[in-house]
């Protein structure tokens, strides 16, 4: 079984993730000289900016796809005002709006195919008049 964490030791590991060189003011009074140590805090800084990049990525993703969810609500809110008949009864069911992406695919499908019977499809061919004859 595995031994639980007490607060101190989160702290502690809280305290070396901050400051690596656990007293306050020992990196800025006496720079390390070691090549590999400075090295080694270069990359453990890099990974730290790459989480938080990664986490301000995250962040924005979710705004945007609550944003987006937002805007779906108050136009499909304005949709199904606008499918409403006489007397409050829908006329017609309004949009799914979790069916855009299937909607969109069979509607890209069906454009495909128009396009590709309209390019099979033999032009009409043109009658070609006789040379040095009058025109037709």
């Amino acid at each position: 079984m595995a031994k639980p964490v007490t607060p101190q030791e989160m702290f502690d590991l809280w305290q070396k993730m901050v400051n690596p060189g656990a007293y306050p003011l020992q990196s800025l009074m006496f720079p390390v000289l070691d090549p590999k140590e400075i090295e080694k805090r270069i990359a453990e800084l890099e990974t730290v900016e790459h989480w938080l990049k990664a986490n301000l990525n995250m962040l924005r993703l979710s705004i945007q796809s609550l944003e987006y969810q937002r805007a779906l609500l108050e136009g499909g809110g304005k949709a199904a005002a606008a499918f409403k008949g006489e007397g409050g009864a829908a006329a017609a069911p309004p949009p799914n709006p979790a069916m855009w992406a299937w909607n969109m695919m069979a509607q890209a499908g069906q454009d495909a195919m128009a396009q590709a019977a309209g390019a099979a499809a033999p032009a009409p061919k043109r009658k070609r008049r006789a040379k040095g004859g009058p025109p037709r």
